[in-house]
């Protein structure tokens, strides 16, 4: 390996570069988002990073993915950096916690709790992980074009899938419910895996990132026996990440004519 190949990620930094990346957690779903992109071609895949390039408006954008959770997701934000990526979308799922959120509902996350370990390697605890403005009001324009119930705000980051779906046989369940009973009350939006992680590497590094979600489910409502319907299907998040990017651009270039 030469030293202009990024060492996860795999591919010459030099010879892809991008100023947008789009980040889903998933490998697999990569080839679904670069289908909207214009030109797409798949650039490498190397452990949980499967990677794209294409282009938006004449833009090149890199689809990337992170894996699952916040230690992959710095290496990711981190080497795209390094390949001139300075703009990042976060586009994934999540679980609701607040009651009035259903499954197939859109959240666009404005900041996010760090309760994960990745973000304490980059700032102190006091410091908020928060998306940029510009791309979170991106999004939710974009959104606003589709017809699905749209929620903005605090979402809550974990390293624990399972701590946060078995919380009772943990050995820290105190710990665990407590907070989580405490974000509740606070009106966190949802949980996820990344989004503080990704929005405090950027923040290091001087970039711009933001987050967009699709809502699978909401253990919340089950519990209280309301009804839980579940949505897999990422399309609409997808697009609203497209158009977003779009408009991020479109702007960009009317300020350098």
């Amino acid at each position: 390996m030469n030293n202009d190949t990024l060492f996860h990620l795999g591919f010459n930094q030099n010879k892809y570069r991008a100023l947008y990346a789009i980040l889903p957690g998933d490998p697999g779903r990569v080839p679904k988002i670069a289908e909207f992109l214009d030109n797409p071609q798949k650039i490498c895949q190397n452990r949980e990073y499967n990677s794209y390039i294409g282009t938006i408006s004449g833009e090149n954008v890199i689809v990337c993915s992170t894996g699952i959770g916040g230690p992959s997701a710095a290496i990711a934000v981190e080497e795209l950096y390094m390949a001139g990526v300075r703009n990042f979308v976060r586009v994934g799922t999540c679980g609701a916690i607040r009651e009035d959120i259903l499954g197939g509902d859109i959240i666009i996350a404005e900041s996010a709790v760090r309760q994960e370990g990745t973000s304490l390697h980059y700032a102190p605890p006091e410091y908020p992980a928060t998306a940029d403005f510009s791309i979170t009001q991106a999004l939710f324009n974009s959104a606003n074009q589709l017809n699905k119930s749209i929620h903005v705000g605090v979402v809550q980051s974990k390293d624990s899938f399972y701590g946060q779906h078995s919380p009772e046989r943990m050995p820290v369940s105190d710990d665990l419910l407590s907070k989580w009973n405490a974000y509740k009350k606070l009106g966190v939006l949802a949980s996820e895996m990344e989004c503080a992680a990704i929005f405090t590497v950027s923040a290091s590094l001087g970039c711009k990132a933001g987050c967009v979600l699709n809502v699978i489910w909401n253990q919340e409502r089950a519990k209280v026996g309301l009804s839980n319907p579940e949505c897999h299907d990422t399309t609409d998040v997808i697009k609203c990440t497209i158009s977003a990017i779009n408009l991020l651009i479109s702007k960009q270039q009317l300020k350098i004519r």
